[in-house]
C-alpha cells in the first residue's frame, strides 16, 4: 500500500523538529515498516495473529493482573467486573471476527460486474479512555491488525501503565508467530497531550473513545476519524413492562464496574401509574431512594462547582464511597447498591439529568409512552444525543416508534443496557467499546465500531449489459399526478 504522508512536524526555534515530534515520527516510521511487513500476509496468517493478540487478554492470569492494575492506577471501577468485561468483550470480538474476510477479495456482485477488495488503511492511532484501559485498547488493536494495519495507542495518562503492561503481554505472543513487535506500539508515559495531537496528525486513521475534548482534537487533526458522542442513556418503562425483570436488568447494568460505561442507564422514565411499584422493584434490587436533603448532599459531592462539571475523583466509585463522601449516614445508604434520585427538570440547573458515571439513577414520571419519549428528547437535547435508549415492555410498536422518532442510534429492548449496547452474546450488535452516535452526537457514523471501519474497500468494475431506465419508470407517477 502507499502510506499517507505524515503531517509536517512542529519546529523548534532553531528550525529543528521538537523532541515530541521526533518521538512520534519515530514511532510512526517503525509502525509503517511493521505494517509493510504484514501487508502480504494471507487471511490465515492474519487470523493467527489475531488469535495471538486475543490470548494475551483471554489468558486468565493475564486478565486478572491487567484488571487489578487498571483499578489501582485509575481508581475507577472494580477488579471483578473488569475481569468480566475484558474477557467478554474480547471473546465476543473474536467471535465476530471469526471467518470474516479482510484480506484480498472479500466479496462483490457478479451480476453487476463488481469485485470488492480489502486494503489496509496503514497506521491507526487509537486514543483510549481511563474508564476501560484494557478492554478498549485490545478491541482497537485486534480490529486494526485484523485488517493488516499497524496501531499506536495513545492511552489516557491514568491508563498508561495498564496499556504498557498489556503490550508487554502481547509481545511474546507476537514473537511466537515472528510478527514484528512494532506492529503494536503506544506513546510512552508520561503521555502528553502534544504527543497525542502529533500522533493523530501523523496517522492514517484515528479512533478516539473518551472525552469530547479528545474527540474534537481528533476531528481537527486533518486525519479521518471515528469518534464518539456523549453518553447519558435513558430507559423507558412501558405500561407493559415486567417491572421485576426491568429493575433487575437496570440495577445490574447501573452497578457494573461502578457505572464507568457510557452505556449505563443514567435515567429511568416511568409511567405515573407504575411509578411507585417500579421504585419499589428497584429498591428490591439494592437501590435506595434519597431524600431531598440526601440528594442535595450528593449533588454537592458530584458537582462541587455548582453543577457544571463532574468531579473526576468522585466518578467510577461504589455507592458506599459516595455515601461516605457525601455524609449520607442513613443505614440504608451505607449498604446501598446504587442510589435513586427523583427529578423533574432537565438541564444545567438539574445536574442529575446528565451523565453521572456513578451508581446513581435519576427517576422521572411520565403520563404515557409518548410523554416518556418527549422526556428522552429533552434529556438528549441537553446531553447524550445519538447514543441509545432503553425500552422495557412487550409492545413492538413502541420500539419501532422509538427508532423512527428519537435521536438515537440504538433502541435496546428488554436488556441490561451497559451489557447490550456494545454487543452481547444474546443480541446481534457487534462487540465494541466505541459507539458511534451519528450526526445527532456530532459523529459521522452511527454503528458499533467494528472491523469494517478499519480497511479501505477497492472495487473492480467490469462492463455489464446496459441497464437504462425508461422515463415512465422514473417520472410516470409524478407526471400522471401532475396531469390530473
Amino acid at each position: 500500500m502507499s502510506p499517507a504522508t505524515p503531517s509536517p512536524a512542529p519546529l523548534a526555534p532553531d528550525g529543528e523538529e521538537t523532541a515530541p515530534a521526533r518521538l512520534v515520527h519515530a514511532l510512526v516510521a517503525r509502525a509503517r515498516e511493521a505494517q509493510r511487513q504484514i501487508d502480504g500476509y494471507s487471511q490465515e496468517q492474519i487470523d493467527l495473529v489475531v488469535s495471538a493478540l486475543g490470548w494475551a487478554v483471554i489468558n486468565p492470569a493475564n486478565n486478572r493482573a491487567l484488571a487489578t492494575l487498571a483499578v489501582e492506577d485509575t481508581g475507577l471501577g472494580n477488579v471483578e467486573d473488569k475481569v468480566s468485561k475484558n474477557h467478554r468483550k474480547t471473546l465476543g470480538l473474536l467471535r465476530d471476527l471469526h471467518g470474516k474476510k479482510t484480506v484480498g477479495v472479500i466479496g462483490g456482485d457478479p451480476r453487476r460486474g463488481i469485485v470488492d477488495i480489502a486494503r489496509p488503511v496503514g497506521v491507526v492511532a487509537a486514543v483510549t479512555p481511563s474508564t476501560n484501559p484494557v478492554a478498549t485498547v485490545i478491541n482497537n488493536i485486534i480490529n486494526a491488525v485484523k485488517c493488516r494495519n499497524a496501531v499506536i495507542v495513545a492511552p489516557s495518562p491514568k491508563g498508561a501503565a495498564s496499556c504498557a503492561r498489556l503490550l508487554e503481554l502481547i509481545y511474546p505472543e507476537l514473537d511466537v508467530l515472528r510478527v514484528p513487535r512494532d506492529l503494536v506500539q503506544m506513546l510512552p508515559a508520561p503521555v502528553r497531550r502534544e504527543q497525542t495531537q502529533l500522533l493523530m496528525g501523523a496517522a492514517d486513521l484515528v479512533i478516539v473513545t473518551g472525552s469530547q475534548a479528545n474527540v474534537r482534537a481528533a476531528t481537527q487533526s486533518g486525519t479521518p476519524t471515528f469518534g464518539v458522542g456523549v453518553g447519558n442513556v435513558a430507559a423507558i418503562i412501558s405500561e407493559s413492562a415486567d417491572l421485576t425483570a426491568a429493575a433487575r436488568k437496570i440495577a445490574d447494568s447501573k452497578t457494573f464496574d461502578n457505572a464507568t460505561s457510557c452505556s449505563a442507564e443514567n435515567s429511568v422514565i416511568i409511567p405515573s401509574g407504575r411509578y411507585r411499584p417500579m421504585l419499589d422493584a428497584l429498591v428490591e434490587q439494592g437501590g435506595v431512594v434519597l431524600t431531598a436533603e440526601e440528594k442535595a448532599r450528593l449533588q454537592r459531592v458530584l458537582w462541587p462547582d455548582g453543577g457544571g462539571k463532574l468531579a473526576r475523583d468522585r466518578v467510577g466509585h461504589s455507592a458506599q464511597f459516595l455515601a461516605e463522601a457525601a455524609g449520607l449516614s442513613r443505614a440504608a445508604c451505607q449498604s446501598a447498591r446504587f442510589f435513586i434520585v427523583e427529578e423533574e427538570g432537565v438541564g444545567e440547573r438539574f445536574p442529575f439529568s446528565g451523565e453521572k458515571l456513578s451508581p446513581v439513577l435519576t427517576a422521572y414520571r411520565a403520563d404515557d409512552f409518548h410523554q416518556a419519549c418527549d422526556r428522552v428528547r429533552a434529556l438528549y437535547a441537553w446531553q447524550g444525543a445519538g447514543h441509545s435508549v432503553g425500552l422495557h415492555g412487550t409492545d413492538p410498536a413502541e420500539a419501532l416508534t422509538a427508532g423512527l422518532t428519537l435521536p438515537v442510534s440504538r433502541v435496546i429492548v428488554n436488556q441490561a443496557h451497559s451489557f447490550a449496547a456494545g454487543g452481547n452474546f444474546d443480541n446481534g450488535l457487534p462487540f465494541t467499546l466505541t459507539l458511534g452516535c451519528g450526526t445527532w452526537g456530532k459523529n459521522h457514523f452511527s454503528d458499533n465500531l467494528n472491523y469494517r471501519h478499519f480497511y479501505n474497500k477497492v472495487r473492480i468494475s467490469r462492463p455489464i449489459e446496459e441497464d437504462i431506465p425508461s422515463l415512465d419508470m422514473l417520472f410516470g407517477d409524478y407526471l400522471r399526478r401532475k396531469g390530473s
